[in-house]
């Protein structure tokens, strides 16, 4: 028997979780069943690009190059039409897409081409409260239209399905909740020096330090967390700071951080593919994202031991178990996530256990190759309903 089609369609390649989760699907799915080829837009930005990457792990990737994040009715035809035409001169029996763009256009273009299976996976809702009425209201149609022709949504989070249903998007019975994972194997802290990546940073080998690993994008929310590193400073004068990543917000970043003179307690690696290294040199991670789907860092921090203080943004309520492997604090409240920061930077006894009990978590619900599985057998469900 021939392997089964599939394509992925995905707006951009760029360094993030929504990426990385269709990167190990393409590279994990058992190639002797499926012939999965990944579709993406050129676009990559200063969050950085996993394009060669994507090629290195031996996955066929197909750039379209009127496949962009911004709406541009003219382009968004174009790629709309294009992908209609790949559609039907290949002939894919599956038809899985990703993130907001690729996500209506690939279902459109796929009902169009007669596609018989059409999966959606919901890495965070297109459509969030800091985005204007008109604008929300926008994003929530086209995903109520995407929807109606999809034989499945997947979603990363419980919480999704409330916020989806609630909007009237799809039917129950569509939803299907597959958590984004990671590579535990990779994620392994006996594997990691975090001593000698201090010494590769300039950190001294015994201070506290709090960190980060994400986009300096709005979502994000990065100034909150300088904000929450001059609270924490201000307490422990001896405490240091490590962001990891870039994006369109960092040189508010860095003069927020020279103006509150914590510039020369704060290393900026830029961006880096060596995230359990960088964690591996934290001894607390503070996450201040406004809204989320799963933000796969925190069971990356989780795996790595390392105690999580986050804002309740959607799925970081079902990541992080309070008290038990970090803490949540409702977005804007800095006091509180300081307070936390402070406790468990304070007590090395407390945030080891705390660790220890993070690694065990991610270990039993993140594991990447359970959610290829779960992929796979979804896939299969719905073959045998055609």
């Amino acid at each position: 028997m021939d392997p089964i089609s599939v394509l992925h369609p995905i707006t951009r390649l760029i360094v993030g979780g929504a990426q990385e989760n269709t990167m190990y699907t393409a590279a994990l799915l058992d190639p002797e069943r499926y012939r999965v080829d990944v579709l993406s837009g050129p676009q990559t930005g200063s969050e950085g690009s996993i394009i060669e990457e994507v090629r290195g792990r031996g996955i066929s990737l197909l750039i379209l190059p009127e496949l962009v994040r911004q709406l541009d009715p003219a382009r968004d035809f174009l790629a709309l039409v294009k992908l209609y035409r790949l559609l039907r001169r290949r002939r894919y029996t599956i038809v899985h897409t990703h993130s907001s763009k690729a996500g209506v256009l690939g279902r459109l273009a796929a009902r169009w081409a007669g596609v018989p299976l059409i999966v959606h996976t919901v890495h965070g809702w297109s459509f969030h409260e800091h985005m204007s009425a008109p604008l929300r209201r926008f994003y929530v149609a086209l995903e109520r239209l995407a929807a109606s022709f999809s034989h499945a949504l997947i979603v990363v989070t419980d919480r999704d399905i409330d916020k989806g249903l609630q909007a009237g998007i799809g039917r129950r019975e569509q939803y299907r909740l597959i958590r984004s994972a990671i590579p535990l194997d990779e994620f392994d802290p006996l594997r990691a020096d975090g001593q000698a990546v201090r010494r590769e940073l300039g950190l001294p080998p015994t201070v506290p330090v709090l960190g980060n690993v994400g986009r300096f994008s709005a979502q994000k929310n990065p100034l909150d967390w300088v904000r929450v590193a001059v609270l924490v400073a201000r307490e422990l004068p001896d405490c240091h700071f490590l962001l990891v990543g870039d994006g369109p917000l960092r040189a508010e970043v860095e003069a927020m951080l020279e103006k509150e003179g914590l510039s020369a307690r704060t290393v900026l690696t830029g961006l880096r593919r060596d995230v359990p290294c960088m964690l591996a040199a934290m001894d607390v991670f503070l996450l201040t994202s406004l809204w989320e789907g799963l933000p796969r860092v925190i069971p990356q921090a989780m795996a790595m031991q390392v105690p999580v203080v986050a804002n309740r943004a959607d799925g970081t309520a079902e990541a992080i178990a309070p008290g038990e492997t970090g803490y949540l604090c409702e977005p804007g409240d800095l006091q509180g996530m300081t307070g936390y920061c402070l406790e468990l930077l304070r007590d090395p006894a407390k945030r080891q256990a705390m660790g220890r009990r993070g690694r065990q978590a991610a270990l039993a619900e993140f594991d990447v190759r359970v959610m290829v599985r779960q992929i796979d057998e979804l896939y299969q469900q719905l073959l045998q309903g055609l």
